[in-house]
């Protein structure tokens, strides 16, 4: 395709050399495209490197940064000198890639894709109380110490570098690996508990519920058995009120019977003494 997906800075993996110290140095990628573009880092001396994240997409006309790590170590290399190597590969890749759907296949040039090859060297520096320093027109300098071999003398894509490492595997050392497991299991950790509480807060809220609906329950059936009480009493009462008007009026006939035929009879008895 020929065209320039990443720019790389700097072009070098510079790290400050101490036995039994580790050493970081940070690469920026800038997509130059407007695609998607996926990345992968490679070296020929994984158990030496630790690199984060050693895969990822870089999004159009964006930048994305990477940390190599050297590990801590216990002896210096013989004449100071690193003839470990590593490549930047990167390809175009589907619009809405995100990193975890980044797979071996993206990189493979069997199904005729572009892969741009980026090549980086890796440059020793002395620290800063090295003797290295050595004055530089009333200033101090700080020089680098040893280069590796320029990759043009060894090319990364040829098969006979490097007996023992088989195309350039993928930056992971064990201490990564187990870092990155254990960071995995705390996320889950967390994401289980935090479903818990939640879980714990519904459960909470729906026992409240569940009291105030049986205090109602509950409140409605004395209401209902007091109304009921009430009914039964007035009913009572009815009954009370019908049973003494019918004695009164039992009662009351004969009386009145009385007066009246006493009535007549006195009446009676003024009409024969006329």
């Amino acid at each position: 395709m020929g065209q320039v997906l990443l720019e790389i800075e700097p072009r070098e993996l510079k790290f400050t050399f101490e036995l039994k110290k580790q050493s970081s140095c940070s690469v920026h990628l800038v997509n130059k495209t407007n695609d998607y573009i996926a990345f992968k880092v490679k070296t020929t001396s994984p158990k030496r490197y630790c690199v984060r994240p050693n895969t990822g997409v870089i999004l159009p006309r964006s930048t994305c940064d990477f940390t190599v790590t050297m590990q801590a170590q216990k002896t210096a290399p013989p004449d100071m000198q690193l003839r470990d190597k590593f490549l930047v590969q990167s390809t175009t890749v589907p619009y809405g890639t995100t990193d975890e759907e980044v797979i071996p296949s993206f990189f493979s040039k069997e199904n005729g894709r572009y892969i741009e090859e980026n090549k980086m060297r890796v440059v020793l520096v002395s620290p800063p109380h090295s003797p290295v320093l050595q004055p530089l027109n009333g200033a101090l300098k700080q020089e680098p110490v040893y280069e590796a071999p320029d990759l043009k003398e060894t090319p990364v894509s040829t098969n006979q570098e490097m007996n023992g490492v088989e195309n350039l595997h993928p930056f992971h050392s064990l201490l990564d690996i187990e870092m990155h497991s254990i960071e995995k299991t705390i996320s889950l950790v967390l994401h289980v508990a935090k479903d818990a509480e939640d879980l714990k807060l519904k459960l909470n809220d729906l026992e409240v519920k569940l009291n105030e609906a049986e205090n109602t329950i509950t409140r409605l059936k004395e209401e209902n058995g007091a109304a009921i009480q009430e009914r039964d009493k007035l009913q009572q009462e009815i009954i009370l009120f019908k049973r003494k008007c019918m004695t009164r009026t039992r009662v009351g006939f004969p009386s009145l019977f009385v007066v009246f035929m006493t009535i007549v009879g006195a009446a009676f008895g003024y009409l024969l003494q006329l």
